[in-house]
């Protein structure tokens, strides 16, 4: 099937689907993958324009169950490299770019990231998406760290506020701060609160090179490779489209243990 044929296809159908259940089966043919992909992302891009249209501070149970159709998809993709390329392939450009860089970015932060040795994971809700974009921008205005720098760090970080845990190396707050970090560059805030977390970031990130020298601020910030790609990948996301910022905003939270990937938030949990 033509891609254009196949993009028709799929939003036609997509017009009078109810939202998926939170543990539906997944496709796992690169076609019926490719085919959700469009039919979830198109769902959900008017899911959130309906929940952004009516100002409220969280995201219907539209956009959340869409959202988390769609990590689901992304996160299975992520653990199988060719699955991957055969699927994105036959993507439509747009959305094969956004599909691209968050299966690669969520590949390269799990390849770091080590497992959870806490018997309880803390979670708690993110601050609401316009406070957020709010804060961001009011860093960059004053430290000129690109706003969508800054929401890329969140999300990776701690995934805007709603994973509360301190990391394995002890970091804490959105933002994840080592204490002797904070004492130096956050501006005398409680590391916990989001709009402090994001300014004394936005204060560490100028220190180290932002905005002259992106990849060497946020070398600082994580001294990984992979992490400074996958943070510049989520950002260059969030710039290139509106919706990728309250997409990722409306995904769920998936922690590594020692047993494998759980998620801790959102409806039907297991």
């Amino acid at each position: 099937m033509a891609m254009n044929a196949l993009v028709a296809v799929v939003f036609a159908a997509s017009a009078l689907a109810a939202p998926p259940e939170p543990n539906v089966p997944l496709p796992h043919r690169p076609a019926d993958l490719a085919r959700s992909l469009v039919t979830t992302s198109s769902s959900l891009r008017s899911a959130l324009d309906a929940w952004r249209a009516g100002h409220a501070a969280k995201p219907s149970m539209d956009v959340t169950l869409y959202a988390l159709y769609d990590q689901r998809l992304y996160r299975l993709l992520s653990r199988n490299p060719s699955l991957a390329r055969e699927t994105l392939t036959r993507l439509p450009r747009p959305l094969a770019s956004f599909a691209r860089d968050v299966v690669t970015a969520h590949r390269e932060l799990v390849h770091i990231t080590p497992p959870l040795r806490v018997r309880k994971v803390n979670v708690g809700p993110a601050a609401a998406a316009s406070n957020l974009l709010r804060w961001y921008q009011e860093a960059e205005r004053r430290f000129r760290v690109p706003w969508r720098v800054l929401a890329a760090v969140n999300f990776v970080e701690s995934a805007f506020g709603k994973l509360r845990s301190a990391s394995a190396a002890g970091a804490q707050g959105p933002m994840q701060f080592m204490a002797a970090t904070w004492r130096k560059y956050g501006l005398g805030g409680n590391v916990h609160d989001p709009h402090a977390a994001i300014r004394g970031a936005a204060n560490y990130l100028h220190a180290s090179g932002a905005p002259r020298d992106m990849r060497r601020a946020l070398h600082a910030y994580n001294p990984s490779p992979l992490y400074v790609d996958a943070v510049l990948r989520y950002a260059r996301e969030f710039g290139a489209d509106s919706h990728a910022f309250y997409e990722l905003y409306s995904w769920q939270v998936y922690v590594r243990t020692r047993l494998g990937s759980i998620r801790v938030t959102g409806p039907g949990r297991q």
